[in-house]
């Protein structure tokens, strides 16, 4: 609790947390299928609520589905015909992650009060139109890294981090231990 001058208690607000979707521009169905799929399981651990993937893999999105059923939560994987349409139809701001980009620490602290945020990962060819498009390019740093790495340190700075709860809905959780492995079925799961 924090004081106010005439030493009242009030309650201190906590910051909203932005609803971050995630659009993976490029996909290629069949090729990429592992990476993809990684970028959707960092998003939905680090907050994000659903992934809309360009173009649509139907198999990529149901491997996803799956593992929301066993461990909760209410992330989505969307197919999509158009990306431009979704970042045309953005609620918030579009920042397009990519090594050419601003450094991501002077850039994020505009967009973190944003209520909603579509964070742009490319694919092997970033169409040119998505670095006019967004309202931010961003870069984690300007060396060739990993696509994941990027979401997952800009989702973590964004939305503080993973939960250690399991999510609504969860039907596995794991139990953390020192050595080992402990997977447990969570109480009244179906």
């Amino acid at each position: 609790m924090a004081t106010a001058s005439s030493g009242s208690r009030r309650k201190r607000t906590r910051r909203a947390r932005p609803r971050v979707s995630v659009l993976r521009v490029g996909h290629r169905v069949g090729r990429d299928p592992r990476l993809t799929t990684h970028l959707a399981l960092a998003a939905r651990a680090l907050g994000a609520e659903r992934m809309y993937l360009h173009p649509a893999d139907p198999a990529l999105a149901a491997r996803v589905a799956a593992v929301v059923a066993d461990w909760g939560g209410a992330f989505e994987v969307v197919g999509v015909d158009s990306w431009k349409a979704v970042v045309r139809a953005a609620p918030g701001p579009v920042v397009h992650l990519t090594m050419y980009g601003l450094p991501f620490e002077r850039v994020l602290p505009r967009f973190a009060r944003a209520p909603d945020l579509l964070v742009v990962v490319g694919g092997a060819k970033v169409p040119a139109d998505l670095y006019r498009l967004a309202d931010a390019n961003v870069a984690v740093g300007s060396q060739p890294h990993s696509e994941v790495a990027a979401l997952a340190i800009v989702l973590d700075r964004l939305l503080g981090g993973p939960r250690d709860a399991a999510p609504p809905g969860a039907r596995l959780r794991v139990r953390p231990r020192a050595k080992g492995k402990n997977v447990e079925v969570v109480r009244g799961a179906r």
